[in-house]
């Protein structure tokens, strides 16, 4: 291994989609250890919306990113130096990584042992935080009945694509995807079993919330925010549970729209929940050891959309908010 590595760090806070002027790729030495800490060779990159949140000047769950600073996110790759117990030399792991090609880790700042002979895709993926997003925040804040009708914003991607498929297998009676393209649409249907899938951008997505939902929504999974959330609010069922998991569609804004159709959770007597995967880490052994079996079951299926090198990590952001991606974006490096 060389005595240098790069790495992308935040050169100035975004307006909009991420810029060339928003990151600079720069070499910096290879770093050395003390003890307690390990040094990660960095192989994949798990692209989130969340990333985006955190270039902002704004206070959220977790401190803006600094300028100068390595871009935060998931990650993993091989451990390549130790002076830690707990990460051997050749273990794999994942964890807060950065957008960078050598990470160092340690007790304060650790990371999980992935076990031998696992595919990394899918744990960057439906056995990681979109995975587990999905399986708690359906059915700990959903809380579908065997029935329901359960509509899904941000459908064919990584969290949405795996929400649908839950509903379905906890015997919702109607599901319903909302996604951006005729492609996309059709996957939905034909590969993941939903019941009908909407292109927001061709439909009116309305209207057809109320032809395909004659009764109402009983669960909304709302990833996007906006109009998708508001057209979902306004034709709610008695007792509906929207789950607002994220606000895509808001996160480029300088001021955020919030929802219009707000007062129909007073009439249906309806709630709206937010969450973050965080409160939930304790759980994800629960939710891994399900998930696995209905993936080997082939009760879940689900795609990757992977994108190659460090350099391309901003590329690969954008594509979760101009929609270029089908299921969960990674950067190989």
């Amino acid at each position: 291994m060389t005595d240098t590595y790069r790495r992308l760090v935040l050169a100035r806070r975004p307006t909009g989609n991420v810029d060339p002027s928003t990151l600079r790729l720069e070499e910096a030495e290879r770093p050395a250890l003390a003890e307690g800490e390990a040094l990660v060779e960095v192989q994949y990159l798990s692209i989130d919306p969340t990333i985006r949140t955190w270039m902002n000047d704004a206070p959220g769950y977790l401190p803006p990113i600094e300028i100068d600073a390595v871009v935060r996110s998931g990650g993993l790759g091989t451990v390549v130096e130790s002076r830690n117990d707990d990460y051997p030399v050749g273990t794999t792991v994942f964890g807060m990584l950065g957008w960078t090609e050598l990470a160092v880790i340690s007790a304060d700042d650790p990371a999980t042992v992935v076990p031998e002979g696992i595919d990394p895709l899918p744990v960057l993926s439906v056995f990681g935080a979109t995975g587990m997003t999905a399986y708690f925040g359906l059915l700990d804040i959903g809380q579908p009945e065997e029935g329901d009708t359960v509509v899904v914003s941000g459908a064919a991607g990584a969290t949405g694509s795996v929400v649908g498929q839950i509903a379905r297998i906890k015997g919702a009676g109607t599901v319903v995807g909302i996604a951006g393209s005729d492609e996309k649409c059709a996957w939905l249907v034909d590969e993941l079993g939903f019941t009908a899938a909407i292109n927001y951008r061709t439909e009116d997505v309305a209207a057809r919330l109320r032809e395909l939902c004659p009764k109402g929504i009983d669960v909304f999974f709302d990833n996007v925010g906006g109009d998708i959330l508001d057209a979902a609010l306004a034709n709610l069922a008695m007792k509906a549970r929207v789950v607002i998991c994220g606000a895509i569609s808001q996160y480029n804004e300088r001021v955020p729209v919030g929802p219009r159709n707000y007062v129909s959770l007073i009439f249906q007597r309806a709630r709206m929940e937010g969450f973050l995967i965080l409160d939930y880490l304790d759980r994800f052994a629960e939710g891994q050891a399900q998930m696995f079996e209905w993936v080997l079951g082939g009760q879940i299926h689900h795609r990757e959309h992977v994108v190659d090198g460090l350099e391309h990590a901003g590329d690969a952001l954008n594509m979760l908010f101009t929609g270029e991606n089908t299921g969960k974006v990674i950067v190989k490096l």
